[in-house]
């Protein structure tokens, strides 16, 4: 990683390289509505029976029931809003991120010195590191360990037809 300080401003085109990375969700906001108003019918009838049979308690933990898988499906959602960019022009490879909060930060490559390496796991994990200098930066967590070797043969190609000048700077 280059020790100038890099501003969390995604670069201006042309890029030969861009690419979003946000994590899999795949609940969609409709499946959501039907899967909690599933889980509020379920919880609901199961309190009502619990009712009316003397132990009114347990209907008001059911209630706790639904706001709790309620809650915990928003704090997904949330965790989703995080994203990595990363895209590569003839002067630079800039790393992107964004948290749930939307703070970004960004790290900058110089793409003549950088390489990206694959590291494979036993367990069949696959974790993939721009190395410069010395320092390395996983990229790509939140994709599939499929999804992380296209995503690097990608990028992989990107620089190695820069490094080739396959890609020329406009006059």
């Amino acid at each position: 990683m280059t020790p100038r300080p890099t501003t969390s401003e995604m670069l201006e085109p042309p890029l030969h390289f861009d690419a979003l990375l946000t994590p899999h969700r795949s609940l969609s906001r409709k499946g959501f509505i039907i899967l909690m108003g599933v889980v509020i019918v379920v919880n609901f009838a199961g309190g009502l029976v619990f009712l009316l049979k003397g132990a009114w308690p347990v209907f008001g933990f059911c209630g706790l029931d639904v706001a709790l898988v309620y809650w915990a499906f928003r704090a997904n959602y949330r965790a989703a809003r995080a994203h990595e960019t990363i895209q590569l022009s003839d002067d630079e490879l800039r790393v992107r991120r964004v948290d749930q909060k939307g703070r970004a930060r960004a790290w900058s490559f110089q793409p003549y010195w950088v390489r990206l390496e694959l590291i494979e796991h036993p367990d069949e994990t696959k974790d993939v590191y721009l190395v410069s200098h010395g320092k390395a930066l996983e990229i790509a967590h939140q994709l599939s360990p499929a999804e992380r070797i296209d995503f690097a043969r990608a990028l992989n190609g990107a620089l190695r037809d820069l490094r080739n000048g396959m890609f020329r700077k406009n006059a």
